[in-house]
């Protein structure tokens, strides 16, 4: 085994690794289930009890707020069938960190401005995708847990965040009803059942990751709404699996026998030491950051640049993740996407070297298609449906990563022989999936 490899096998999940990840992921939906402590997963109840059944239709507005950008979109819905118009803008750092009077403040500015220009004079029924940790009191109520992905605006946290843009819009006298709160996750396995009726999981694998999926009441002694309903889907926010419990950055948790000395340095530097830890081995906020942590050891090491690391090198979070699938793509096998990311960053490379980055950008990725599928094969198994289940997938890593979906699929074949999942990637689950959830709510209203 050369140097590089010893140093990448530290990345490798073998397949009694995969298992284990597996059962304590499972080990901790249940226990995440029974009570809102005692587990890293926060398995939060969604109050959405229903997948669309076709018969929806009308218009609806949707926003969608996941990250720096922001979306507002209104679709009109007939025989499972849409058409919608939308806007995105991006947010800026100073309103996503300053108060939450100032982002929510925002957020109907653009809304407003959406509604005039598209001439909507009715108030249409609107969907509100909200994609960080709550807990839901109800469809329309779901205090904020904890802001993620760079946010930061201060007030937000432990309030009704549904209550929060009413007030913003009422401050600008523009009606609005919110008939669902959900998160990109629902909205994503919502926007698959719309054509898929066996769709019973929804995955995130962007930016960050997270997962939902239908349970069964009966499995959840810690539900406390309506005891007539059957099922509701779960957002389990797995982001959190493997989660410091003491507040100690470096304690161990569920996935110590797989995190390395890159997994503990990227943790430690993050601003949110001890969280997230599951995320930060899958996502695309943390893919590049790692494999330029493995570039910088193999740089000391004098394995790679000639033991010579450019001051753009040592700078975190310099490589993003669209660098990795630039440079697995099947189309660089020259490795011209290679040498233009390396150019940037000022680094002296030999045609040796395009090669060990290419194995270190595989390394990282492979290790998070195993982990991401281990995940999937725990809430698969777990729900029992596993000879028939789509999973529907979102987000850029999963969509744009060249072998990422493949892997994961190698993995679940591994892990459940025989198995009959679906990984479908699901179109605007956190636009389109927002609006049905609204839709899918208007329609169990009339049944009342």
């Amino acid at each position: 085994m050369s140097l590089v490899d010893e140093v990448l096998s530290k990345l490798t999940l073998s397949h009694e690794t995969a298992v284990k990840i597996k059962s304590l992921l499972q080990s901790e939906m249940v226990k995440g289930l029974e009570r809102d402590s005692g587990s890293t997963l926060k398995m939060l109840p969604t109050y959405v009890h229903d997948i669309p059944n076709g018969t929806e239709e009308g218009d609806f507005l949707a926003i969608d707020l996941g990250g720096t950008n922001f979306r507002v979109l209104k679709i009109s819905l007939k025989d499972r069938k849409y058409k919608q118009v939308e806007k995105k803008i991006e947010l800026p750092l100073e309103i996503i960190t300053d108060t939450q009077q100032t982002l929510f403040g925002h957020l109907a500015d653009v809304v407003t401005e959406f509604i005039k220009d598209n001439k909507i004079s009715a108030t249409l029924p609107l969907g509100f995708t909200f994609s960080f940790p709550v807990k839901q009191r109800s469809l329309t109520s779901g205090l904020l847990i904890t802001w993620t992905k760079k946010f930061t605006a201060e007030g937000a946290v432990g309030k009704d965040i549904v209550e929060l843009l009413k007030a913003a819009f009422d401050e600008k006298q523009v009606k609005v009803d919110v008939v669902g709160l959900v998160n990109d996750t629902t909205g994503t396995m919502m926007a698959c059942a719309l054509t898929d009726f066996n769709c019973h999981v929804g995955v995130i694998l962007g930016t960050g990751t997270n997962a939902c999926y239908m349970e069964q009441i009966e499995n959840i002694p810690k539900w406390t709404g309506d005891k007539n309903q059957k099922q509701v889907i779960i957002n389990m926010e797995w982001g959190a699996f493997g989660d410091a419990t003491s507040g100690d950055p470096q304690e161990a948790g569920a996935l110590a026998e797989i995190r390395t000395e890159f997994d503990k340095e990227l943790d430690v530097s993050s601003p949110n030491a001890g969280k997230q830890r599951y995320e930060k081995m899958i996502s695309g906020m943390y893919l590049g950051e790692l494999v330029r942590l493995v570039l910088v050891q193999l740089t000391k090491k004098g394995l790679i640049f000639n033991g010579l690391a450019s001051d753009e090198l040592l700078t975190r979070n310099v490589f993003d993740t669209s660098f990795i699938s630039n440079v697995e793509d099947l189309s660089n096998s020259d490795h011209s996407k290679t040498r233009e990311g390396l150019s940037k960053l000022k680094l002296n490379f030999a045609s040796e070297d395009l090669d060990i980055v290419l194995k270190v950008c595989q390394a990282v990725s492979r290790r998070g298609a195993r982990l991401a599928a281990a995940g999937v094969a725990a809430v698969v198994e777990k729900i029992k449906k596993v000879d028939d289940c789509v999973v529907a997938v979102d987000g850029s890593v999963f969509q744009k990563h060249p072998t990422f979906s493949g892997i994961m699929k190698e993995t679940l074949n591994e892990l459940l022989p025989g198995n009959k999942i679906q990984l479908k990637r699901a179109e605007d689950g956190s636009g389109r999936g927002a609006a049905l959830v609204a839709a899918v709510a208007v329609r169990m209203k009339g049944k009342l």
